[in-house]
């Protein structure tokens, strides 16, 4: 027999703090005068006896997680929570069903920032508030998850990232809860900057308290249908920006910076390779939109920055609607949707790290292959790279592309169009948020999707959040087995 009391500890503890956020937006709604508050109260009450009595009936279990039940416990928590979450927006004034409720819990708690919510200029704050809280509250739960769970089960390379280390120097903090505590403070501290630079920036207290949270989360929930672009900015734009990038970095090295490392940000090989790709990007799309659309240089620059930025770490806000910048530039933003930031930021997508596991490997098959008598060892951030760590990449560069083409062809088979299922398949599975396409592209909403197709983009949202393995080795006959 399992013993899942451990499982239900967890998640009970997680629904009750999940129902704490509801008082915040019922606050909200209160002092705004608006009836959803009582929608909220009620959530909460509800979201808190579960958790409680989940959480006091199972206190007699282990308090050690098994493998087994670390794998289980990291999908059940992500699915429950968002079951939960989905209620005060199915029972608000904005009259959504529960798939839309739960497509907007499930997009908000895994930093997505698909939307299926319209007239947002007018929605009631409680809702808005609300929507940012599950966003920050996800990009946080990724960032301890990459740091503290994913190493341990050992998915998709991410063993590079454990904090068991023979060198003491290199373990940051000696115990994953004070990690976890203190990267926490990080997440907060960084989050109160932002909504004193968007505030300063010319955003209401609202508006700055809101976009803040979603921006270091690198959720890309907005107050306006109209995202970005409602602000028409240059100097909120420049805030996002340097904001997203933040958010995309490792914040195991902002915790390193804190103690005193200075050159811990500068000298990690996932950082430089992930400001050299940004750039670069960066760079076409500019040139691009100044030689062939006639921007200005400093406008081009500007456009393509905060797109950019905003497409490769999963934000998902737009400034302009990018899809119809050309031949050029629309290809590039399709690829850059899977590439993502660093492994430990709020980000989504592939990783960076994966690709330069990928690089490192195939370069010394290319040097075995000339050189057949040769040693050469693949390296990452100047250490060798396990043989383990080598095929779980290979493995999941090979489920990722197996997951999109499976999503996309059933997106295919509900009756979307190519470049819909394309595009919506990408932006789930990558937790990129907006599509491209005359439905969903940068400044459109999911809401004109058929329930079935919610259904299965929520799915992708899902398993791409978790690494792909994570969930679904759920399905295997053989985990459920011994």
């Amino acid at each position: 027999m399992h013993d899942y009391r451990p499982i239900f500890l967890v998640v009970g503890m997680l629904l009750a703090t999940l129902a704490a956020g509801m008082l915040i937006p019922a606050a909200v709604d209160a002092y705004a005068g608006n009836p959803d508050w009582q929608v909220f109260a009620v959530s909460a009450g509800v979201t808190m006896f579960v958790g409680v009595a989940m959480a006091l009936s199972s206190r007699a279990g282990s308090t050690r997680l098994s493998l087994r039940q670390a794998f289980l416990l990291t999908t059940v928590s992500w699915i429950m929570l968002t079951l939960f979450a989905a209620i005060p927006l199915a029972f608000s004034d904005l009259g959504l069903s529960y798939t839309d409720a739960f497509f907007e819990a499930m997009s908000g708690l895994t930093t997505t920032g698909s939307t299926v919510i319209t007239g947002l200029d007018q929605a009631p704050p409680g809702i808005l508030m609300w929507r940012a809280l599950l966003q920050w509250l996800g990009g946080v739960g990724i960032i301890v998850m990459a740091i503290a769970v994913m190493p341990m089960l050992r998915v998709g390379g991410m063993q590079l990232f454990r904090m068991e280390s023979s060198d003491p120097s290199e373990k940051a903090l000696p115990r994953g809860t004070q990690i976890a505590a203190a990267i926490s403070v990080i997440y907060l501290v960084l989050t109160a900057a932002w909504a004193g630079a968007y505030w300063l920036g010319g955003m209401s207290g609202f508006e700055a308290v809101v976009h803040s949270m979603t921006t270091i989360a690198t959720g890309g929930f907005s107050t306006s249908d109209g995202s970005f672009a409602h602000f028409d900015s240059a100097v909120l734009d420049v805030i996002a920006t340097v904001g997203m990038v933040v958010g995309g970095l490792p914040f195991l090295l902002y915790l390193k910076t804190v103690q005193g490392d200075m050159t811990a940000l500068g000298r990690d090989s996932q950082v430089q390779w992930f400001i050299t790709v940004v750039v670069a990007a960066i760079v076409l799309v500019a040139g691009w939109l100044w030689l062939d659309s006639g921007f200005e240089p400093l406008s081009a620059l500007r456009y393509a920055s905060f797109n950019v930025v905003s497409v490769i770490t999963g934000t998902g806000y737009a400034s302009a609607e990018y899809d119809t910048w050309g031949a050029f530039a629309v290809p590039i933003f399709f690829f850059i949707m899977f590439i993502g930031g660093c492994a430990g930021s709020t980000t989504s997508g592939i990783k960076i790290f994966r690709f330069q596991v990928i690089y490192a490997t195939t370069k010394a098959q290319i040097e075995r292959l000339m050189q057949p008598h040769g040693v050469f060892t693949p390296y990452y951030n100047r250490k060798p790279i396990p043989p383990d760590v080598s095929e779980s990449v290979m493995g999941f560069f090979f489920l990722f592309a197996l997951a999109f083409t499976v999503l996309a062809l059933g997106l295919s088979f509900l009756g979307l169009d190519f470049l819909t299922s394309m595009s919506g398949a990408a932006s789930a599975i990558a937790n990129v948020g907006p599509g491209m396409g005359e439905v969903i592209g940068p400044a459109g909403t999911f809401a004109t999707l058929p329930d079935s197709a919610k259904w299965l983009l929520s799915c992708g949202m899902l398993i791409g959040r978790l690494e792909l393995y994570t969930v679904l080795i759920l399905f295997a006959p053989s985990f459920w087995r011994g």
